[in-house]
């Protein structure tokens, strides 16, 4: 492949791609899901931001910057997935609890592939495995914070129920924030159990086609999977829970 990835031209590769979407498409129209226009809409806002994150990392890359762009980059990653979390959620005030939830397990991440010497410590590596543990942090986070705002509109009359009793607002929400954290890891945690077996993970992919030895591919992702784990765990319990506290009024009432 004479130093390249691709033997074919990218845009007749990436065109062939393009089939399943439509598959998905022609799916939606048949069944009357609706969902033709949010899948034409991922698939374009897919295909911007990639392209553009190629063309920028591809300019960073080997450059005497890249060790300060880097972290930099990781951050701004941070605050992105914070925004949606709280866009996503309907709640802004979740913003920087959810930042900070998701900058912190990236952080240790990060600390633990590249300070136990995992992989080594260079930029691009730093922004991979940053990408990897928010890209997952995010989409629990998400569904998460949506739980716990759905179950406090549904179950509304348990909770005001239980703060007539004298219940606190920390003790009255905390089967909702269980529930929550619950239904969000649910799919990280189906994921990991079926490793292997049904699914390649992307890392253990690249690294086998870096040309890895396989078992070190597998350890190396094993690494990067219970990091992932741990990460949607804690930052889909600090959003849930900061989610619940913000529903309540200093005096001890639902907000309404």
């Amino acid at each position: 492949m004479d130093g390249t990835v691709l033997d074919l031209n990218p845009l007749i590769v990436l065109a062939g791609s393009l089939v399943l979407i439509g598959a998905a498409i022609g799916m939606s129209l048949w069944l009357r899901l609706r969902v033709e226009r949010s899948i034409v809409e991922a698939a374009l806002r897919a295909a911007i931001q990639l392209i553009a994150v190629g063309f920028v990392l591809s300019l960073i890359v080997g450059t005497e910057w890249e060790h300060l762009l880097a972290p930099a980059w990781i951050i701004a990653m941070v605050a992105i997935a914070a925004g949606v979390v709280a866009r996503r959620s309907r709640n802004r005030r979740i913003v920087v609890p959810a930042g900070a939830a998701i900058g912190v397990a990236t952080t240790l991440s990060l600390g633990v592939v590249f300070g136990l010497g995992v992989l080594p410590a260079e930029p691009i590596q730093m922004i991979v495995i940053a990408g990897i543990t928010i890209g997952n942090t995010l989409g629990a986070t998400v569904v998460a914070a949506d739980q716990v705002t759905r179950q406090l509109t549904d179950g509304r009359a348990t909770v005001e129920g239980l703060l007539a009793l004298g219940i606190d607002a920390r003790r009255s929400s905390r089967f909702l924030v269980a529930e929550a954290v619950r239904v969000a890891l649910i799919p990280q945690i189906e994921r990991t159990k079926v490793v292997g077996l049904v699914a390649l993970p992307g890392a253990f992919a690249g690294l086998l086609i870096a040309g890895v030895d396989p078992f070190d591919a597998a350890i190396v992702q094993l690494v990067v999977m219970y990091l992932v784990v741990g990460s949607v765990a804690v930052s889909a319990s600090v959003v849930a829970f900061v989610t619940a506290r913000s529903a309540f009024t200093p005096d001890q009432r639902l907000a309404t």
